[in-house]
């Protein structure tokens, strides 16, 4: 609802406004008066203001003034004034200085009622447009965050591309990590005073952490924090490079890195502890070039943190200082990281090949003087696998089966090398049997998402590209998929929309041609004219007066 302010030396005036306008059918809920510039100063810093009526000619500070100060500190109130035949080159000085108009003395209640109503229709039409503004600043804020939390799960689950390839996703992204230089892979995981929050609490708080994390790192820091696959958060950081120019060439530059990334690390449990109430526990990787050592530094992670149990709540733990606790270094699998990886097998639905890679690795494992470590990063191999195969169609992994992904509650499974491998021989079957019988489910599920994202909205940033990466699909793939399930490509699927759109904007509303065509999309009139009459024969003027 609007409030106005109305100021006139001469009380009677405002009085008179205030009594004779039917301000509740305008919209209007609240009427002040003031009798000078003073006294509506005083109300306008108490009072949630939207319009303000003020004469011209007062003493001591005049209307003009008062407009002015009005603009410097509440640019959002839009001012009108009240002016005698006399005054009209104040009037126009009024309108200079950004009034939204001006009413002649004595006051004409339809002419002001106009004058008033057109202030209110634009101080509306401002409000929608901040609001789809936010909207639309939400929308792409919340899109970019899946996006980037998307690209962070195929990263450290093991999916590899190109580094050309990964720096075009970042820039895209707007995440300034540069590619091929050193990082740290830090995971996060909250203690046990947030173990009793629900699900939706738990993610605002995972929410309010990763944001801490970012504030407090980014002083020496780049930093890319989102929800880890598993549990938890992870966050990758890298040295800013200003810093790194700084300390790079001194001989103890390794201490000094670890040193600011420590002090980092410990004002960022003290905030959390301060704000959220709460102790989390951080895990700190190896440093390694990025991206190609990030799975390896997320699969130690988790390891570093199923060893530990909860032992080591609030604590901060670096593998370097539990990998030099090792008298002989562990054997490395080899066939767990030969290629064709189980990962490219599986996205490219080799079943057969897959299969054959799983009994590699624990004939492998057989002939080696394995551990609980082996066991344990043979599980995160395969679990990394299968969770990305699994989020790739739309689905989670403990859906297919929940008995193997709650490993922090059932450690069974990294004991036995005979109960390993049937629960991954088990997993596979059911992964196939599952995605190929819901492929088709799969396609359909993907066409109904690209129909409901168009739907709720045919703006000028709706395309096949930007519909693509809401799904996480390549452009020239989608449309192959939709073109197959619908017989209608996408793009002229999301032109048909747009039209039928239009038509129901010519029919039901008042709305002029060019006011559809910005909501539709299109930046030319001329040119949705022109579409318009190739769907309908006719244009959208002819077709409304028809």
């Amino acid at each position: 609802m609007i409030e106005i302010l109305l100021v006139d030396d001469e009380s009677y005036v405002t009085e008179s406004i205030k009594a004779t306008i039917p301000w509740s059918d305008l919209g209007v809920e609240k009427v002040y008066q003031a009798d000078s510039a003073e006294a509506a100063l005083a109300i306008l810093r108490e009072q949630s203001i939207d319009i303000v009526v003020s004469d011209i000619r007062m003493p001591e500070t005049d209307g003009l003034e008062l407009i002015e100060r009005i603009q410097r500190e509440w640019p959002h109130i839009r001012c009108m004034v009240l002016t005698g035949y006399s005054d009209f080159d104040y009037a126009k000085k009024a309108l200079r200085l950004q009034a939204f108009d001006y009413i002649l003395k004595p006051v004409d209640d339809e002419e002001f009622i106009r004058s008033l109503s057109s202030a209110i229709e634009a101080l509306k039409d401002e409000w929608e447009a901040a609001e789809r503004y936010h909207k639309l600043v939400y929308t792409i804020k919340s899109d970019s965050a899946v996006l980037k939390a998307s690209l962070m799960h195929d990263l450290v689950l093991g999916r590899t591309w190109s580094q050309r390839t990964v720096a075009d996703k970042l820039a895209q992204y707007e995440i300034r990590i540069p590619v091929d230089e050193h990082a740290v892979l830090l995971m996060m995981q909250l203690g046990e005073q947030f173990a009793h929050y629900d699900h939706h609490s738990m993610s605002l708080m995972e929410y309010a952490v990763g944001n801490i994390a970012e504030e407090v790192f980014a002083e020496s820091f780049a930093v890319w924090a989102c929800k880890a696959p598993h549990d938890g958060l992870v966050m990758l950081a890298s040295l800013q490079p200003s810093l790194r120019e700084n300390i790079e060439r001194l001989p103890d530059f390794e201490a000094l890195r670890r040193r600011r990334l420590h002090e980092m690390a410990e004002s960022f449990r003290r905030q959390v502890s301060r704000y959220l109430k709460g102790d989390i526990r951080i895990v700190i990787s190896d440093w390694f070039r990025f991206p190609d050592g990030i799975a390896q530094a997320y699969r130690a992670g988790l390891g570093s943190i199923m060893m530990s149990g909860g032992d080591e709540a609030g604590a901060i733990m670096y593998l370097e200082d539990l990998q030099a606790g090792h008298v002989h270094p562990v054997q490395s699998i080899e066939s767990l990281y030969k290629p064709p990886t189980l990962i490219h097998l599986l996205e490219s639905k080799q079943w057969d090949a897959a299969q054959s890679k799983v009994d590699e690795v624990f004939e492998d494992l057989r002939n080696t003087n394995y551990s609980r470590e082996h066991l344990y990063e043979v599980y995160l191999l395969m679990t990394n696998a299968f969770m990305y195969m699994a989020h790739k169609q739309g689905q989670f992994a403990y859906q297919i089966d929940q008995s193997g992904f709650d490993l922090m509650h059932d450690q069974s499974m990294i004991l036995s090398l005979d109960k390993l491998k049937g629960w991954a021989g088990a997993m596979l079957e059911k992964l196939r049997t599952e995605l190929s019988a819901s492929d088709r489910y799969t396609r359909s599920y993907i066409i109904h998402q690209v129909q409901e994202l168009i739907s709720k909205d045919l703006g000028q940033d709706t395309s096949v590209k930007t519909i693509a990466d809401k799904v996480f699909l390549h452009p020239v793939y989608l449309s192959k998929i939709y073109k197959a399930e619908t017989g209608e490509s996408l793009g002229d699927y999301i032109i048909r929309m747009r039209m039928e759109r239009a038509l129901y904007l010519l029919k039901k509303t008042n709305k002029k041609i060019y006011e559809i065509t910005a909501e539709l999309g299109y930046q030319n009139p001329q040119y949705f004219s022109k579409m318009f009459k190739k769907h309908y024969g006719l244009n959208p003027n002819e077709f409304r007066d028809q």
